[in-house]
């Protein structure tokens, strides 16, 4: 398929102006292809030559003006509009689409539990061609007028209010002007709860076999709904510009959300089926949030090429975390954004592949380098340079520059000049520079406290690594008496605010110097932080004692930054956490450092033969959480420790008698995401078999089921079990998006890796060529989870670094691969380190 260029976009968009799609789509047609009728009215700047996008199975009919055209013209997905003669134009295009199974374009899902059938769009980037013709960019606006015919039972939802007018008919009302990859409709059985807000009708859909779950999670989605919708009109002039908010949680979803106007899509894991924790409840809600402020920022004012995408992703993460915590009970988002989301921003941008915030628009050339973009940087990096940007300028100024913006290019299109522009006329401050600074470079900055103790006075010099203005927080503490149990409790003396490197560069306090200095506090900037060798001691026996959730956040990360680095053992790492996640309190810190801890430490930087002594440790911490949260009065932690311990089990025993039981002992009951995971590690310790696990799909023959038998049965330690999984991935194109990623899950075990060796060497071209073949969605999953993550060796790494010279490489697949590798190359680093 030709991608489209951003030197073609500029030039079409000089042609042409955009009034009018209107599209008639029959879903009732079969299960492989559907019907699709598109009429687009248009008017040709000047005269010239232009041509339409459209990726369809069979092109029946297209006629320009009346007059019919050679449907055999259409090349690959472009369709060539030759000597338009400058004026008005009716392009009609008559096609039969074929459905998606990759989450692309019109994806078709049949629920296992139930028989029933779900479509829903996405349309993404350049996925519109798969359902309408369509001239595919950002900035050619237009409204949409949509028909469709679905199954007499079945609900559509689209972008602005649907009426069904019998026989299955349905119409959805004309939308304003948006971009075409913000077009939607979702079409289906759908269970459905509905209100009214604000004068607008909102909703809330799922499959009917979630609609239990659903239920019993509607009064909290609704409520984090409304009370944003509420803040962001506190904080936006302009009112909401479209006539409806619905909600839909759509099966196989390959993103976390998709900002369509008025129809918002969510991946339906959200909609929890097995106990969750208050954090994962939290993140929900940010997503909700996220994707209602592109609402204003990304729908209303819209990129006018793809470069700027982090403008879209950068705002909504940052208004995402922030308002919901000012909206709603969920008040510490920072803390999980600080813990688990910052690092996959600072991963990123130590990556060969990094990139600027705002990248260079020639390094954006076309739609397929652009979407190698949606990554750490763009939303998490992104959204700390705009949560320093607010600090340093003042949320006040901040809000003002963006109710300009919005104001000066609301249903229209808009740059980073643009941006930077509006935000420049709110303040006194150099925004332009701080742009430059931040948003056009690469990399982390580190700052580094030194310390000097004098007679009643101490001194704290801050040196920098890097290039960036930073305004910080530098909180400093002492240890106090604490007669309860734990490690050493600290309080906080005093925090000071310092321009780095605007301040002078030496700060003189009074008394003698701090037992800890924490940079950073509140992790209000974008930078790596190490400690001066008296706080790293203070850290390692009073961390837990630190009182403030996000400064321990900052203090974790510092940590993890450190072992990746190779500056801090990991096994050192592993004994921290040991020591004080058994008194942590913060849910969100305890799931982030367990994570890395089992993923990262154990997983990949520890070798094979220190491997059983890092799960041990695991396991001794999960089982003290565990004993701590048997009151019942924290079941988040309690939970979270359950997982690890599942996770971390080296023998069969104790987690197979939880699977037999039906529950831990004390709680908590397994659900389906529980005797799932404890399978899937039997699997792995050859504890479980295909009867097992077949029995076990039997009693839970739901989507969710459905992967994670796929993850058992590609986990067993056998030949012929590794053989069928590898065939599936890669030889039998019918696996979904889903069911490919929990495949690939289960397939690489760091207990397999002699079992699974033989497979590296064969996992490069097999991968290649399934890219090739499957295209941009499951070359994303081929890269993320069918990589031998586990393999770690020079001749590995060799082997990688060969592939890289395949210039035939899809590019989501080798951007993946570039990330995997360097990971791979950092992972041997550590190791050499220690």
């Amino acid at each position: 398929m030709s991608v489209l260029t951003r030197d073609e976009a500029q030039t079409r968009a000089q042609t042409l102006d955009v009034q009018r799609y209107t599209i008639d789509l029959d879903l009732t047609t079969g299960e492989e292809t559907f019907d699709s009728r598109t009429v687009i009215q248009f008017t040709a700047l000047a005269a010239g030559d232009t041509f339409v996008e459209l990726k369809p199975e069979t092109l029946r009919s297209i006629s320009l003006d009346g007059q019919p055209l050679d449907p055999t013209a259409l090349t690959e997905n472009r369709y060539p509009l030759t000597a338009l003669a400058a004026g008005a134009h009716e392009l009609h295009v008559d096609a039969t689409m074929p459905y998606s199974r990759t989450g692309e374009g019109m994806h078709r899902f049949t629920d296992p539990t139930d028989g029933e059938t779900y479509l829903y769009t996405q349309l993404f980037m350049n996925d519109v061609q798969r359902v309408f013709a369509a001239f595919d960019q950002p900035d050619l606006k237009s409204v949409f007028a949509l028909t469709v015919t679905a199954p007499e039972n079945w609900t559509v939802l689209g972008n602005s209010t649907t009426e069904h007018t019998g026989n299955g008919r349905w119409t959805i009302a004309p939308t304003p002007l948006i971009s075409t990859y913000l077009v939607a409709i979702a079409a289906g059985p759908w269970h459905s709860v509905t209100t009214h807000h604000a004068g607008l009708p909102f909703g809330i859909h799922c499959r009917r076999s979630l609609a239990p779950h659903l239920d019993a999670d509607a009064d909290e989605i609704l409520d984090i709904t409304r009370a944003c919708f509420d803040r962001f009109h506190e904080k936006f002039d302009e009112p909401y510009p479209f006539d409806s908010y619905d909600q839909a949680f759509v099966p196989e979803f390959n993103a976390g959300a998709m900002e369509n106007p008025g129809l918002v899509t969510f991946r339906d894991e959200f909609i929890y089926r097995s106990a969750v924790t208050d954090t994962e409840r939290q993140m929900r809600g940010v997503v909700i949030a996220h994707e209602m402020a592109h609402m204003w920022f990304g729908d209303l004012v819209t990129l006018a090429w793809w470069d700027d995408i982090w403008l879209n992703e950068s705002f909504a993460e940052y208004m995402g975390f922030q308002t919901l915590a000012e909206a709603t009970r969920f008040t510490e988002t920072w803390v999980d954004f600080g813990v688990a989301r910052k690092g996959w921003g600072y991963d990123a941008d130590q990556r060969p592949s990094t990139h600027p915030v705002a990248p260079d628009p020639a390094a954006v050339p076309d739609t397929a380098s652009a979407m190698l973009n949606f990554d750490g940087i763009s939303y998490a990096k992104g959204a700390s340079a705009l949560r320093q940007l607010v600090t340093w300028i003042g949320e006040k100024d901040f809000l003002a520059g963006i109710n300009t913006h919005i104001a000066r290019h609301k249903f229209s299109n808009a740059t980073l000049a643009d941006f930077i522009d509006n935000l420049a006329s709110a303040t006194d401050r150099d925004v332009h520079a701080w742009a430059a600074q931040w948003l056009r470079t690469t990399g982390v900055d580190t700052l580094t406290p030194r310390v000097e103790e004098n007679d009643g006075t101490w001194t704290l010099t801050v040196d920098r690594n890097g290039s960036r203005p930073h305004r910080i927080a530098v909180a400093t503490f002492d240890h106090t008496p604490d007669t309860r149990s734990g490690p050493d409790q600290l309080v906080l003396r005093d925090r000071i605010e310092l321009d780095i490197p605007h301040d002078t560069t030496t700060t003189t306090r009074p008394g003698h110097r701090p037992a800890l200095l924490v940079l950073n506090d509140g992790d209000l900037t974008y930078a790596k932080v190490r400690p001066d060798t008296r706080s790293w001691e203070t850290v390692v026996n009073s961390l837990s004692g630190i009182p403030d959730a996000l400064t321990r956040a900052v203090v974790w990360n510092t940590a993890r930054d450190m072992v990746r680095d190779g500056d801090l053992d990991p096994t050192t790492y592993l004994e921290t956490a040991r020591t004080h996640l058994p008194h942590e309190t913060d849910v969100a810190l305890v799931q982030g450092v367990l994570t890395f801890a089992g993923t990262h430490v154990a997983g990949r930087y520890v070798t094979p033969a220190e491997r059983p002594a890092a799960l041990a440790t695991l396991t001794a911490l999960c089982r003290d959480l565990i004993r701590r949260t048997e009151d019942g009065t924290d079941p988040g932690l309690r939970l979270t420790a359950v997982r690890h311990l599942i996770d971390a089990a080296t023998q069969p025993d104790t987690i197979r008698t939880w699977l037999t039981d039906g529950s831990v002992p004390g709680g908590p009951e397994l659900d389906p995401e529980l005797r799932w995971r404890i399978l899937t590690r039997l699997a792995v310790l050859d504890a479980t078999d295909e009867t097992t696990i077949a029995t076990e799909l039997e009693h839970d023959p739901s989507a969710t089921g459905q992967e994670g038998a796929a993850r058992c049965r590609a986990a067993l330690p056998s030949p012929e079990a590794k053989a069928a999984a590898w065939h599936a991935m890669f030889n039998d194109d019918t696996l979904s998006n889903y069911l490919f990623t929990a495949t690939a899950q289960g397939f690489w075990q760091a207990e397999q890796t002699d079992l699974t060796t033989p497979y590296v060497d064969r996992y490069y071209p097999d991968a290649a060529q399934l890219a090739a073949r499957r295209g941009t969605a499951i070359a994303k999953a081929a890269g993320a989870h069918a990589f031998p993550a586990y393999a770690i060796g020079a001749g590995h790494l060799h082997l990688g670094e060969q592939a890289l010279n395949d210039t035939t490489l899809h590019p989501a697949l080798r951007r993946r691969l570039i990330d995997q590798i360097d990971d791979l190359r950092r992972a041997l680093a550590v190791r050499d380190a220690h």
